[in-house]
């Protein structure tokens, strides 16, 4: 299957299930590697059984699964195995979402791999990582969120902790990996190197806490949850109009100045509780009643006009139907669509890294049926019998 773009003679086998490790092998896909997925025989990745399903296909595993291979394999098995050695010896890359020491127990960890194949590149996606304390744990996106604290910051001001509405424990660390395969491999470009490239989905929460633990280590606080509203960026959040709400982020003097200016009340940029950000920080509770009181005379539409051609940052509280109509959107090219083999198509989210040198297609190949492409797999393996 041929794949256009920067990875397009890397070959990776992809050894995960469900989201962290198929969303960084599917990146690593759009971007042209040649991706062979490996799963379980009989029932496949767990994510083919999650639902929401059209035409009898998980949509959820068919947006995160596009244009990948498919052969089943039964890992404990001697003959299957087999295949996946020789499948390795062919791989650039091999991609894993078990608990720590689970390929080990297989005969398939770092190690084993390393001394037989110096230049495979090993990227890990777990829980917890490799080491530490946790190491052996098993992980959901669910139970990161909350012991990374990002729970602890997100929801109402003084609600319970929430999760986020997207599955950020997964995909951050699916976008880590993704960003350590590209980075291994420029390594052995230079140095002919394998190495092992070991990413926790826990690990990956911590790394985007930037001005949570910024507060934290400055002043000794513990945040919590505030809604919408920037912790440290006044005027920043959702603010009521006439008919609804929309966002404004008036990230500094200058913006909040002509934010004022636009809604008619230039005398609240001059009041010295408001004339700084950080004194408008101080100040919020007193701040956006003022602001909503003049947001109060138009609809939504009529500010979001005026504020955009004044040039104040602020856009609409778009719904997911919303996303996938709205024109920026779709010039980007950020909803794209694959054909299932009866001819439908299912639109999904495209890939937002765009290079100069490669066409970005508005459409994708199918994600696999379960060990559809195990007589090609094998045919190239008997065709590069001479290089293991």
């Amino acid at each position: 299957m041929a794949q256009t773009g920067p990875f397009q003679n890397v070959t990776i086998i992809d050894l995960t299930r469900v989201l962290a490790g198929p969303y960084c092998t599917m990146l690593l896909c759009d971007l042209g590697a040649r991706v062979i997925k490996v799963e379980r025989p009989g029932t496949g990745d767990d994510s083919r059984s999650i639902g929401p399903f059209s035409h009898d296909e998980s949509a959820y595993f068919a947006s995160l699964n596009r244009g990948k291979q498919s052969i089943a394999l039964d890992l404990k098995d001697e003959s299957d195995g087999q295949i996946l050695w020789r499948l390795l010896a062919r791989a650039d890359v091999v991609v894993e979402n078990f608990r720590a020491g689970a390929m080990e127990r297989l005969g398939f960890g770092w190690d084993a791999l390393h001394e037989r194949f110096p230049r495979l590149i090993y990227a890990a996606a777990s829980g917890f990582g490799h080491t530490g304390p946790y190491a052996e744990r098993p992980a959901y996106d669910m139970v990161v969120q909350a012991m990374g604290g990002v729970m602890s910051l997100t929801g109402p001001d003084g609600g319970p902790p929430t999760r986020v509405g997207t599955s950020i424990g997964d995909i951050t660390a699916g976008l880590f990996t993704a960003i350590g395969v590209g980075s291994a491999l420029y390594h052995r470009e230079r140095t002919g190197e394998g190495i092992k490239i070991d990413v926790a989905m826990l690990d990956s929460q911590v790394a985007i806490l930037e001005n949570a633990i910024a507060r934290y280590t400055a002043t000794g606080e513990v945040p919590g949850p505030i809604g919408s509203r920037h912790p440290s960026i006044t005027p920043f959040g959702v603010f009521a109009t006439k008919d609804g709400a929309f966002v404004i982020a008036a990230g500094n003097d200058r913006l909040f100045r002509t934010l004022c200016s636009q809604l008619g009340c230039p005398e609240l940029a001059s009041r010295p509780e408001f004339a700084s950000n950080p004194a408008r920080s101080e100040n919020e509770a007193q701040l956006k009643p003022l602001l909503e009181r003049a947001l109060s005379t138009r609809p939504t539409r009529e500010w979001l006009e005026r504020l955009e051609r004044a040039g104040v940052p602020c856009g609409p509280i778009n719904d997911v139907a919303d996303v996938l109509a709205d024109p920026q959107v779709l010039a980007r090219n950020m909803i794209v669509s694959a054909m299932r083999p009866d001819g439908s198509r299912l639109r999904m989210a495209g890939n937002p890294v765009k290079l100069s040198a490669f066409p970005d297609s508005s459409t994708r190949e199918p994600a696999p049926a379960l060990d559809a492409d195990r007589d090609s797999i094998l045919a190239w393996l008997r065709e590069g019998a001479g290089d293991a």
